[in-house]
């Protein structure tokens, strides 16, 4: 009912501790609150949020071009509906270190449990995408210095991301990711790895957690889960693949509209009102109003 009784800092708490625990964490991408409560209803141990989603969900390309009141306002939005952690994408941190600075305490205060900032040049671009340009490695390390130096709870996890592999190769993408860790990265975000072998790379090159992205029609193959755990990957996330395939429905609904002028071979697909009922918790409304929840509505099936 309502939104998540889990404090903000007891999630974060939770998150450092099965992170420390060596196993892998699982957290798909959500596209709303609701997507959000959907993920934690199904068994995963985290929720993610993309900046390319966030973008996308504005009509708006993935180039940097979402503000941190924008980012923050629906972080916000979709971390409090849920219990588990959510970790945020904030790109390269809105703007020079003392950005980056507020960016932090700004996500801390929406109850995120963790951001990744990245080493791309602004505007910054899809990272599996060619053309990809990242700042000096100077700029790179004052960026998470910042962004380590202005978090207030310890446990709010500030990720590194590095988009260098796909600009200057995988030694360089190792350099990278230690120079990060020693800036204060609590975790490494390897953009863009094509093999289990460069995932491996960067886990022997760092004593960090690490992040696998696995995006589809990307650069890496679409490892599974016991794959990216063999070569000791710690957080997997599908950033975009809810909202492709709610937006690859809806798209197949509308023609189906347009050839038959309604719906009824789509029901089967739909979620059902039930359903949906029960993810919100509607019946639990009751609590401030009996005149809520007074109805009955018959479960898929019957």
């Amino acid at each position: 009912m309502l939104y998540s009784t889990v404090p903000a800092h007891e999630k974060r708490r939770l998150f450092r501790e099965r992170l420390a625990s060596g196993e892998l964490l699982r957290f798909p991408g959500a596209f709303n609150p609701l997507s959000a409560r959907l993920i934690e209803r199904k068994g995963f141990e985290g929720v993610y949020i993309s900046g390319a989603v966030l973008s996308a969900d504005l009509g708006l390309p993935d180039i940097g071009l979402t503000t941190l009141t924008e980012v923050a306002a629906r972080g916000q939005q979709i971390a409090r509906m849920t219990d588990l952690p959510a970790i945020i994408d904030a790109d390269t941190g809105f703007g020079e270190p003392m950005n980056v600075a507020r960016t932090i305490q700004t996500l801390e205060d929406a109850g995120l449990a963790g951001t990744h900032i990245e080493d791309q040049i602004n505007p910054k671009r899809c990272g599996h995408l060619d053309g990809k340009a990242v700042v000096d490695e100077d700029t790179a390390i004052k960026r998470i210095r910042a962004a380590a130096d202005a978090r207030r709870d310890p446990n709010f996890l500030i990720m590194a991301r590095t988009d260098i592999r796909a600009v200057e190769g995988m030694d360089a993408a190792t350099r990278r990711a230690k120079a990060l860790v020693d800036a204060g990265a609590d975790a490494i975000f390897p953009e863009a790895m094509r093999t289990l072998d460069e995932f491996a790379a960067i886990r022997a090159a760092v004593d960090v957690p690490i992040l696998a992205n696995m995006t589809e029609f990307g650069k890496s193959e679409l490892f599974s889960v016991d794959q990216l755990q063999s070569v000791g990957v710690n957080i997997v996330i599908w950033p975009v693949s809810l909202l492709r395939i709610a937006m690859g429905a809806a798209s197949r609904a509308l023609d189906t509209l347009i050839d038959d002028g309604h719906l009824t071979s789509k029901l089967g697909e739909m979620q059902h009102r039930a359903d949906l009922y029960d993810l919100i918790d509607y019946e639990h409304y009751n609590h401030f109003d009996q005149d809520v929840f007074n109805f009955q509505i018959d479960a898929p099936g019957r």
